[in-house]
C-alpha cells in the first residue's frame, strides 16, 4: 500500500464516530461465543439472556478459578474497530482478575450498531441512564452480580477511547453502581450528545469552567446525594485523535464533582514517561487521579510482560508504555490497598519564568521547608533537578511559548505536589510557518481530522476539508501548538 493511502486508511480507523449508528444486534463473528480458557485455569465465554437489552450489545465475562463470592467486579469496554476478545487478550485486566480475586465484564458493541464498533458516548439516546447501551451495561452488572455474588460496592467501569468515553458517562448515570472508573484517552461525561458535536469534543477545548463541566454529571442523575465514584483518568500526551485537552477538562469535571481543587495533592513519575498527578478528597483520600504518558499516542497503555507491574499484548491501540491495568487497580484498592498515599510536600508558591535570551528560561520559587531537592517540568516533562530554589532552562527555541511547573522532593525520594504552570516566550526568532494542503499537514503532524475535516494541533482551528485541494499556512506559537496564519507569514 502507498504510504498517502495507509495514512488515510489510519485516519478513517481512527476516527471516534463519523458513522450514523443503526440499531441492530452487535456483529456475533466479532467476538467468540463459546467458552475459552485463558492461560490460567479461568474462562472467557459470552453470556446469553442477561436481560433487557435496548442498547443491542453483548456480553462476555471473565472469571477467575475459584472466584469465591463477594469479590469486585470490573467492566471494561473495548475501542473503536475493536471487539471483547481484543480487549480480553491485550488489555491486561485478566491478569489482575487472576491475581485479585475480582470477575470482569466485556460489553460488546459491533459494526451494525456502528461500522467502526464504536460505543455511542455521543448520543443522548444511549449513553444516558435508563436507555440505550449504558442500561444494557447495567443489566450486564445485574447479571453478573448475580451469576458470581460480585460485592455491589465494588463494582468498576474502565474503557478505552470511545469505550472510555462511555465509561464517563456511565459514571456519572449511575454513580449509585460503581465505586469507580477509568477512563483512557477518552472524553468527558456527556461532553456531546448528538453525533454532530463529537468531533468538536475529540478536538477542542470545550471553553467550560469546571463547575460547568460538574454540572453535566450532577445533570445526569437529579438529585443524587451519595458518594461519587473514584476516577482515574489516562491520556497520552501526542494523541491527536482525542487531543489532551480532554484530560484536563475530566480532571476539572470530576474534581469539581468530588468538591475538591485543581493542585495535585501529589505527584510521582512512573515508568514509560509516565506521570501521575492525585487529588484527593478533604478527608486525604485519592478522589481523582491523572496519569498523562509522555509521548504516547492514541491507545491503551499496556506493557507485556511477567512483572508485577507489566501486563497485557501489544496490537492496533494496545501501545507498550506503561500497564495503565496495575496502577489503576492499585488506585481503586483492588489489590487489598486503599489507593495511592496522599502525603507530600506542598507545591512550591511564587514560581516565576522569565526569558533570558533567545533559547533559555530562569525559573524561580520559595523555597519549600523539608524540601531536599526540586524537580522542574517544561509542558508536563521533567526537564531537571536542582537543590536550590531557581532553576535555568537552556537548549530552547527562540520566540517559543513554554510552560514551566516545579515540585519539591524531601529526603526519602517522595515528590510532593507540583506548582501551577507558568508560561512564558523566548526572545528572538520568528514563529516557523508552514503552508501546506490540509492532507500534508496532518501527515506532518501539525494538525489532524475527523469526520473529513482537518484541525489545527493545539488550537483545534478548523481547516476546513481534509484533501489534498486546500491549502492552508500553520504558524507554530508553541510545542506542538499551531494557529492558521493565511496571508500572515
Amino acid at each position: 500500500m502507498r504510504p498517502a493511502a495507509a495514512a488515510l486508511l489510519t485516519a478513517i480507523v481512527l476516527a471516534l464516530a463519523t458513522a450514523t449508528p443503526a440499531t441492530a444486534t452487535p456483529d456475533p463473528t466479532a467476538a467468540s461465543t463459546t467458552a475459552a480458557t485463558d492461560a490460567s485455569t479461568g474462562s472467557f465465554q459470552q453470556v446469553t439472556g442477561f436481560g433487557p437489552n435496548p442498547g443491542s450489545l453483548a456480553m462476555y465475562t471473565y472469571t477467575p478459578a475459584g472466584l469465591p463470592g463477594g469479590a469486585p467486579l470490573v467492566v471494561a469496554l473495548h475501542g473503536c474497530v475493536q471487539s471483547a476478545t481484543d480487549y480480553y487478550r491485550n488489555s491486561g485486566w485478566t491478569k489482575f482478575a487472576d491475581q485479585y480475586g475480582f470477575a470482569v465484564v466485556f460489553p460488546q458493541t459491533g459494526s451494525s450498531n456502528n461500522s467502526l464498533s464504536c460505543f455511542s458516548w455521543f448520543d443522548a439516546n444511549k449513553d444516558s441512564r435508563g436507555v440505550g447501551e449504558a442500561e444494557s451495561v447495567i443489566e450486564m452488572v445485574t447479571k453478573a452480580k448475580a451469576l458470581y455474588g460480585s460485592d455491589a460496592h465494588r463494582v468498576f467501569v474502565t474503557g478505552l477511547s470511545a469505550g472510555g468515553g462511555m465509561a464517563a458517562d456511565l459514571l456519572a448515570d449511575y454513580p449509585d453502581v460503581f465505586a469507580g472508573g477509568a477512563i483512557d484517552s477518552g472524553l468527558p461525561a456527556h461532553c456531546a450528545t448528538t453525533q454532530g458535536a463529537a468531533s468538536g469534543c475529540q478536538n477542542n477545548d470545550q471553553g467550560l469552567t469546571p463547575a460547568q463541566w460538574g454540572d453535566k454529571v450532577r445533570a445526569a442523575y437529579p438529585g443524587y446525594t451519595g458518594p461519587w465514584p473514584r476516577v482515574a483518568i489516562w491520556q497520552g500526551s501526542a494523541d491527536t485523535v482525542v487531543r489532551p485537552v480532554n484530560a484536563t477538562e475530566l480532571r476539572d469535571q470530576w474534581t469539581n464533582v468530588q468538591g475538591i481543587g485543581r493542585q495535585p495533592t501529589t505527584t510521582r513519575s512512573l515508568p514509560g514517561g509516565t506521570t501521575q498527578e492525585v487529588y484527593a478528597d478533604t478527608g486525604g483520600r485519592p478522589a481523582v487521579a491523572l496519569f498523562t504518558v509522555s509521548g504516547m499516542g492514541h491507545g491503551l497503555a499496556v506493557h507485556p510482560g511477567s512483572g508485577a507491574d507489566q501486563c497485557g499484548a501489544t496490537g492496533a491501540y494496545f501501545l507498550d508504555t506503561i500497564c495503565s491495568g496495575y496502577y489503576t487497580a492499585q488506585f481503586w484498592g483492588l489489590d487489598g490497598g486503599t489507593g495511592p498515599t496522599t502525603p507530600g510536600l506542598p507545591a512550591p508558591a511564587g514560581l516565576t519564568a522569565t526569558p533570558a535570551g533567545t533559547g533559555s528560561v530562569a525559573l524561580g520559587w520559595q523555597a519549600v521547608s523539608g524540601a531536599a531537592s526540586y524537580r522542574v517540568f517544561r509542558d508536563g516533562t521533567q526537564v531537571g533537578s536542582t537543590t536550590s530554589p531557581s532553576f535555568t532552562d537552556t537548549g530552547l527555541t527562540a520566540g517559543t511559548t513554554y510552560g514551566y511547573g516545579v515540585a519539591a522532593v524531601d529526603a526519602t525520594g517522595a515528590v510532593g505536589a507540583r506548582s501551577a504552570t507558568v508560561t512564558t516566550t523566548t526572545t528572538g526568532g520568528a514563529p516557523q510557518c508552514f503552508t501546506a494542503t490540509n492532507y500534508d499537514q496532518v501527515v506532518a503532524g501539525r494538525a489532524t481530522q475527523s469526520g473529513g475535516l482537518t484541525y489545527a494541533l493545539g488550537s483545534g482551528q478548523n481547516m476546513g476539508l481534509w484533501n489534498t485541494f486546500v491549502t492552508h499556512t500553520l504558524k507554530r506559537t508553541g510545542p506542538g501548538y499551531y494557529e492558521l496564519a493565511d496571508g500572515q507569514c
